[in-house]
């Protein structure tokens, strides 16, 4: 399938792509990534090549991403903020045919790269390199690393099929047509973010990009933005906008992932009657497995419903299991591919969870941040509720710190109301009655921001663990 091509023919003069300098068509869209396809063919790009792109969002990356699914070449975009050492090693375990960089990342590739902006500007067809836009559904088309909220990035490589099914299945839920405009406010080099090329090619909907300097807030009020991806710590910030929330009143939907929402947060989203749809993904399930059928007008604690193309199970240790088309394929590692799916397709995501009798998908939390309290085995999840149902605290973070006495005790960090809140002792009384004495975190550390993974507004756990482990 030339996806690039058939969204020309369905969609034609409608606006594909919208930035500060202008609006370019679907027709645009295809003429200008044919043209940088037939460069990639004639800087030698074939079927199977890996090209890595170490940048920030812009019309270029977006550009070079099309022309990649119609060269067959496999896109390997990478986070642009991480350390000069940290790319050098994921681009020495890939070992691209091609790599290119923008002004954001001159610095950290000390090998050959290509500039992207002046590549993309430059591409002028060749008539003995004519590229053949590549059709099969199953070919690899990107490399997307995990976030490493939990550990160390995983390379995950994803078919054309595993894409194209996600966004498939994803508009059956959630429609994003012609008239319509995502805000790109989530990284290329996310599974989320990449996965807003297929969205607006299969469903004929925009993209925006915003300038890289621009706030969320600047940048839905220069676009006509319907449609927004959010992490509950953007959200936050959004709402203690001046204005943030009449932005986003008006929007047809917010899809909110990454990881849970406090019920703090979601109570004063539906207050200012923003369209919040919660959502469960991944990036070996090509972003989306559930999400919400309609805004939520009520506290809750579950995802929504399994979206289409995709199967759940929940195991016996209520491990979320999943499978379906947009499974990837499997992690590359040292220039192997490995598959981590069972002899029966399913594949155990490390969360924790449950299904109602509705369909509704609950996520529980981390199967491997859970930690064992004098015999007892601890969801920091669990805590973490209890923590912001307590008036004044908005959002949580519970990890172990080593203890004497019981080889493990919860510690917490808090982000409370304004910098004000309840103070230790009510803290305490408050979870202890719900929880236990056990469960009681031993300290409350307030912070007015978190630390956050590199490129991205996820909470960085993992140094929190560290930090309470005497490692930080």
């Amino acid at each position: 399938m030339d996806i690039v091509a058939e969204a020309a023919e369905r969609f034609g003069r409608a606006p594909a792509l919208m930035t500060s300098e202008g609006r370019l068509s679907f027709v645009d869209i295809d003429e200008q990534s044919a043209r940088i396809a037939s460069a990639l063919s004639s800087s030698g790009i074939r079927h199977g090549d890996f090209v890595a792109i170490v940048a920030q969002n812009s019309p270029s990356m977006f550009l070079l991403l099309a022309a990649l699914l119609r060269v067959g070449a496999v896109a390997a975009p990478i986070n642009n903020r991480f350390p000069a050492g940290h790319i050098e090693g994921v681009l020495e375990r890939l070992a691209p045919k091609m790599t290119m960089v923008d002004d954001s990342a001159k610095r950290s590739v000390k090998g050959e790269a290509i500039e992207l902006d002046q590549f993309v500007a430059d591409a002028i067809p060749s008539a003995s390199s004519i590229f053949h836009a590549a059709i099969a559904m199953e070919r690899p088309v990107s490399v997307i690393h995990t976030s490493a909220s939990s550990g160390k990035p995983k390379a995950a490589l994803h078919s054309f099929a595993n894409h194209w099914h996600n966004a498939i299945g994803s508009a059956m839920n959630l429609p994003f047509g012609p008239g319509d405009c995502w805000l790109l406010s989530l990284p290329l080099y996310h599974v989320g973010g990449y996965s807003m090329i297929f969205k607006c090619l299969t469903g004929g909907g925009a993209m925006a990009i915003p300038s890289p300097d621009a706030s969320l807030a600047d940048s839905l009020s220069e676009f006509p933005v319907t449609h927004l991806s959010l992490v509950p710590t953007q959200l936050y910030r959004m709402l203690r906008t001046p204005g943030g929330g009449d932005l986003m009143r008006g929007l047809k939907a917010v899809l909110i992932g990454g990881s849970a929402v406090s019920p703090p947060l979601l109570e004063e989203a539906i207050r200012e009657s923003i369209p919040i749809y919660l959502s469960y993904g991944s990036t070996e399930m090509c972003s989306q497995i559930s999400t919400s059928n309609r805004p939520v007008t009520a506290q809750q604690t579950d995802s929504g419903t399994v979206l289409p193309y995709r199967e759940v199970m929940i195991a016996q240790d209520r491990e979320i299991l999943v499978k379906g088309p947009c499974l990837f394929i499997g992690y590359l590692d040292e220039g192997r591919l490995r598959s981590s799916r069972e002899i029966d397709g399913w594949f155990h995501t490390g969360d924790m969870g449950q299904i109602s009798v509705d369909g509704n998908l609950t996520v529980l939390g981390r199967k491997d941040s859970m930690f064992v309290i004098g015999g007892e085995n601890v969801h920091p999840e669990e805590i973490e509720k209890a923590l912001t149902s307590v008036p004044g605290i908005e959002e949580a973070v519970v990890v172990p710190a080593p203890d004497i006495e019981y080889g493990m005790r919860p510690t917490a960090w808090i982000r409370t109301t304004d910098g004000a809140g309840p103070d230790d002792e009510l803290i305490a009384k408050t979870v202890g009655r719900m929880l236990g004495r056990l469960k009681t975190p031993i300290s409350f550390n307030r912070v007015q921001e978190w630390v956050t993974i590199a490129g991205s507004a996820k909470i960085d756990k993992g140094w929190y663990r560290n930090l309470a482990a005497g490692k930080g």
